[in-house]
């Protein structure tokens, strides 16, 4: 059986959470009377750890404002979640993840989201045994720092080579890149499939079941 390490980013990737992530944002900047940026804008930003996003959005804000919209997203996440109902996979992802670990192959995560809120993700899909390493925003760099591929490495003692980053994002192509692991980007996500792959992702899959198969041809 092949033996490796799949990484996953969470929102884009895994989890379809646009509706959830574009609602909490406008409601955080309504916090402090301002307009949000434009559906495309916040999502451009996705995977990015939270302040680093909110910064990324308003270059001509103080700090101080910034982090109060940084709160306000904070306070607004669990309860706009709440209402959005179940997340929401994308097709073929349950599937996909057990044909993975039934080859024998290590799952983990690494993901711009709180620890909260990966948390909270794994506890309402039931993934607690799943993944043996979870990587979030709280404890590391925002990507595209390496830190958080380079943790995952430590933790399941797995060489760069025999690994793969698993992404939607040129965020997450960029931290592949640094921490020396190949990239396969998924189509379906927040950034364009020409970008991922300028960026380094090769291939770009356009649903799970091409991305179940690129991942076994590579750790095979």
């Amino acid at each position: 059986m092949p033996e490796g390490l799949v990484i996953f980013d969470v929102d884009g990737t895994l989890v379809d959470s646009q509706a959830v992530i574009v609602t909490t944002m406008e409601r955080a900047f309504a916090t402090v009377d301002r307009p949000a940026p434009g559906r495309r804008d916040i999502l451009g930003g996705v995977g990015l750890s939270l302040p680093i996003l909110v910064a990324r959005l308003t270059p001509e804000l103080d700090e101080a404002t910034r982090a109060e919209i940084v709160a306000g997203y904070r306070t607004a996440y669990a309860p706009t979640a709440e209402e959005y109902g179940e997340t929401v996979l994308y097709p073929g992802v349950v599937e996909g993840l057990e044909r993975l670990r039934g080859l024998g192959l290590t799952l983990g995560i690494a993901t711009g989201k709180s620890r909260r809120g990966l948390d909270r993700l794994i506890a309402a899909k039931g993934w607690g045994d799943l993944f043996a390493t979870l990587q979030c925003a709280d404890d590391h760099p925002s990507k595209p720092h390496p830190a958080m591929i380079e943790q995952a490495l430590m933790e399941t003692a797995t060489a760069p080579d025999r690994a793969l980053m698993i992404g939607d994002t040129t965020f997450d192509a960029a931290m592949a890149g640094a921490a020396g692991v190949r990239m396969i980007g998924v189509a379906w996500g927040y950034h364009d499939a020409d970008a991922l792959g300028a960026a380094g992702a090769d291939p770009v899959a356009g649903d799970f079941a091409t991305l179940t198969a690129a991942i076994e041809a590579r750790l095979a």
